[in-house]
């Protein structure tokens, strides 16, 4: 009997011990989590520029979340939370649709944020169309400032040139740094190794798209421009300022992929298929997922550039 309380108080005790030590982890991982610089991006591939430069410092929160359109997305309640509770907010700054519609309000949420602009650096580009002979095309004006909200026919996809990415992480280190000067060498080791990955892939698609004949892909929404003008490439685009082709436009679609012997038609997550699937059918080709905004941006990047340069060859 008497051992039966000895073992009875040792169980309880070892409970009380481990619940006593589950506690303090817990309240340990709390004061790490709360000494971190809590930053907010639009899209998921800015998530890594700023996880690889910020690592343990950093908890960010991204506003468009996987399989979401940036063009038409509306923010949660939770999420309002975690921009009122932020240090840093990066925005693209390219025209997406997500933040010409929500900024005002996200900053309105958290006045005390700094506002980095992802975009500070880089030249935009017209967004992609596709013309035909009698269409009449208005060219933008020279000098078009793109750091107004609007941009009407200006192309907003700019993180998906390589070398884009690195001036956006240059930027994003530069805020980080601002918000957090204490840590500025450990984000300043994280930048610099994170370029080098970035120029490496960069030369490996230079690599890949070298040398090719065929220069034309075909692609329902038009986020590759970027990509496409950095290595001598041409995207067609199918989808054009969010609206499906008309009859007549896709007649001239499905001529210039049997024209350019396209055979692939690349299609976004974010968007229906159907009309991508239109366009396959009619010059005997196939549909293939690609994706813009997904979170692992090099290795997603170096399975575009594999994807496309297998469709010109």
């Amino acid at each position: 009997m008497f051992l039966m309380k000895v073992n009875k108080l040792a169980i309880f005790g070892l409970l009380v011990l481990s619940l006593l030590f589950s506690g303090c982890i817990n309240q340990q991982q709390n004061i790490q989590e709360s000494s971190k610089i809590g930053v907010v991006v639009s899209i998921l591939p800015q998530k890594q520029f700023v996880e690889r430069i910020g690592g343990d410092k950093v908890n960010v929160t991204v506003m468009v979340p996987p399989g979401a359109s940036p063009h038409t997305y509306e923010p949660t309640p939770s999420q309002m939370k975690a921009v009122g509770d932020a240090k840093l907010y990066a925005k693209v700054g390219s025209g997406v649709e997500f933040e010409t519609a929500w900024m005002d309000k996200i900053l309105a949420a958290n006045n005390k944020m700094l506002l980095v602009d992802c975009s500070k650096g880089i030249q935009l580009m017209e967004m992609a169309e596709h013309h035909h002979e009698g269409e009449e095309h208005e060219e933008m004006q020279d000098g078009e400032d793109h750091d107004q909200d609007e941009h009407g026919g200006l192309d907003p996809h700019i993180w998906t040139s390589v070398k884009n990415a690195e001036v956006m992480v240059e930027n994003i280190y530069a805020g980080l740094i601002l918000s957090d000067p204490a840590n500025t060498q450990y984000y300043l080791e994280n930048k610099n190794a994170y370029l080098k990955e970035l120029e490496g892939l960069d030369k490996q698609l230079e690599e890949s798209f070298s040398g090719l004949e065929s220069k034309k892909f075909m692609v329902f929404h038009p986020a590759w421009g970027y990509l496409a003008n950095d290595y001598g490439l041409t995207q067609v685009p199918v989808e054009q300022e969010g609206k499906e082709p008309s009859a007549q436009e896709l007649v001239h679609l499905i001529d210039e992929a049997r024209e350019e012997n396209i055979k692939v038609v690349f299609a976004s997550p974010q968007f229906n298929k159907d009309t991508a699937n239109s366009i396959a059918s009619e010059i005997w080709g196939t549909v293939v997922m690609i994706n813009p905004l997904a979170e692992d941006y090099v290795s997603n990047m170096q399975m575009v550039a594999s994807e496309i340069k297998t469709s010109l060859t």
